[in-house]
Order: structure tokens, then C-alpha cells, then sequence
């Protein structure tokens, strides 16, 4: 298959796959009558948990990477902030912000890669890069602005926290385009989750999980989705994404982050969330945004070499 149409493949299922994931995070902190089941800080480390021992067959088999400092501490941005603040992050901005209104802050990712690539990687934008990520992201200011308002104080701490990890997201592509072309994506991606595993065992059993399946009402069902979010929604995809990135631009992998409030919106359907013509507008001038970054630039570039 053209690579180009496997990149593409792959930006429509990870914006699928990442799209649930925000609702698989609430659904394995609540019930759907609101009761609670996990904290927050218990769904992040099960999350890390379970997507790290779902690629430690892999990683041990590349332990022999990590004896290389450089490579040791790349890994370690990538695991860090790439994976696992993030999930920290995300799952205590929900417990205040609802999912669809968590995956339209996730995308200010493009904006912080384009920023570190430019600013640090010296990496050149065209014209129709610029413009492309101009009306996206114009598009996701107004997506954003025409859900639920936060309420409180509290909850611009909780929209703050997915800014912080929009950040980490960025500053871990980045470090894979640039500095890890060397190794292949599943070394990466599970190399860079087996760093972070003794961590996560630690937050395990601080937080008494084990005691909180044993004892919580629905402990169980709320378990198989943060399951689900962790071998498909994180194990599985990152290493897709690791791939994609590998075989595209930053701007192009980062542009799932575009797509990922759309999927996010309408999975919320299902879930009795109302969306609105101001989001429906938005979410096209978002799609906008992509085809002009991606697509006219690719034919631009295409032109260019027949040339």
C-alpha cells in the first residue's frame, strides 16, 4: 500500500482510538449513575501498568538499548513526557472537565510541536502549513468556546493541566522525529513504558488498588475499561503513532489531536451530550485546517519534484 494512504490509515484510526479514549478514562472513574469507582491518580498508573506489561515482551528483548546513556535519556523524555504525566494529567482534568470538552483542549498539541520544532529542531514550515494550522487552530478555539464553560476557579486548573500536557505530548514528538530515527517504533514506544513501569507499580500500591477492586461496587467493570484504554487506547496506539510519526511530518502526526475532539463530540452522543451548530461549524474549519497543512501541501511538494 502507498505509504501515504497508510499514514492516513493510521491518523483516522488513532483519531478513532484516542477519540473513545476520554470516555473510557471517565467510565473507569465513574458509573453511569456518577457514583465513584477509581480516583484520577488510581485509572493513570492502572493505565501505565497494564499498557507497560502489555510491551515489556518487546523491551526486554531491546534492554540492550538503554545501555547507551543518550538513548536512556531520550527514552526517558519519551516515556515521561509523552506517556505518563499525560495520563496523570488528563485523568484529574476530568474529574472536573466532561470528555468532550477535554478532547477539544488536546488539541493545542500542533501548536507546541510546531513551536519546539521551529524554535529548537530549526525545523522550516510552508506557507501552507502556516495557513493550514492557522484555521485549525482557529477552528479549535471556537470548538472549544462553544462547549460548556468551566465552571469555578477549580476548573481552569483542570483545563491547565491538559495545556501542561498538550506541552509534554509536543515535546515527545519532537524527540522522537528528531533524535531517535535510529530505533524503530516499538522499540521506542516499549522501551520507553518499561522506564516508567517500576513507577507505576509504586503508585499501584500506594494507592491501594488492589484493595479497591476487592472492595468497590463495580470495581470490576470500571477495571475492563481502563483495560481497554490501556492495551488498544495506549499500548497499541502509541506504538501506531510512534510509526506514523516516524513515516511523516510532525505536523501531519500531530494532526490527530485535530480530529481527536471531533470523534470525542460524537462518541459523547451516545452518551446523551448535546453538540450544537457552533461545534458542527467548527469542527469543519478544523478539517479545513488538516487538508490545507497536509494534503495541499503534499501535491505543492509533489508538483515541485516533477518539476
Amino acid at each position: 500500500m502507498n505509504l501515504t494512504y497508510q499514514n492516513w490509515i493510521l491518523l483516522f484510526f488513532l483519531s478513532f482510538v484516542w477519540g473513545s479514549s476520554f470516555i473510557l478514562m471517565k467510565l473507569g472513574m465513574f458509573t453511569s449513575t456518577g457514583a465513584a469507582i477509581f480516583s484520577d491518580t488510581q485509572v493513570a498508573a492502572l493505565r501505565m501498568l497494564l499498557a507497560s506489561l502489555t510491551l515489556l515482551p518487546f523491551a526486554i528483548r531491546k534492554f540492550h538499548l538503554l545501555k547507551s546513556l543518550r538513548n536512556l535519556r531520550l527514552l526517558s523524555i519519551v516515556g515521561l513526557a509523552g506517556n505518563f504525566l499525560p495520563a496523570f494529567l488528563f485523568t484529574y482534568a476530568e474529574t472536573e472537565l466532561p470528555s468532550g470538552y477535554a478532547g477539544m483542549l488536546n488539541s493545542f498539541t500542533p501548536i507546541f510541536a510546531l513551536i519546539i520544532g521551529w524554535g529548537i529542531f530549526k525545523s522550516k514550515l510552508t506557507n501552507y502549513q502556516l495557513i493550514g494550522v492557522f484555521i485549525g487552530t482557529t477552528g479549535i478555539v471556537l470548538l472549544t468556546l462553544s462547549g460548556s464553560a468551566p465552571k469555578g476557579g477549580a476548573s481552569w486548573l483542570h483545563i491547565g493541566a491538559i495545556v501542561l500536557a498538550t506541552l509534554c505530548y509536543a515535546i515527545s514528538l519532537n524527540t522522537i522525529k528528531y533524535t531517535l530515527n535510529h530505533i524503530k517504533s516499538i522499540e521506542i514506544t516499549s522501551l520507553s513504558f518499561a522506564i516508567t513501569l517500576p513507577i507505576s507499580i509504586a503508585i499501584t500500591f500506594v494507592t491501594d488498588i488492589p484493595q479497591t477492586l476487592l472492595e468497590t461496587p463495580n470495581a470490576f467493570q470500571g477495571f475492563s475499561f481502563i483495560a481497554i484504554l490501556s492495551v488498544i487506547g495506549t499500548a497499541l496506539a502509541v506504538v501506531l503513532f510512534t510509526k506514523l510519526i516516524s513515516n511523516s511530518s510532525i505536523l501531519f502526526a500531530s494532526s490527530v489531536t485535530y480530529l481527536i475532539p471531533i470523534v470525542a463530540l460524537l462518541i459523547g452522543l451516545v452518551f446523551d451530550e448535546p453538540i450544537n451548530i457552533y461545534q458542527i461549524t467548527s469542527m469543519i474549519l478544523v478539517l479545513c485546517g488538516i487538508f490545507m497543512a497536509n494534503v495541499l501541501t503534499n501535491r505543492k511538494s509533489s508538483q515541485r519534484i516533477k518539476k
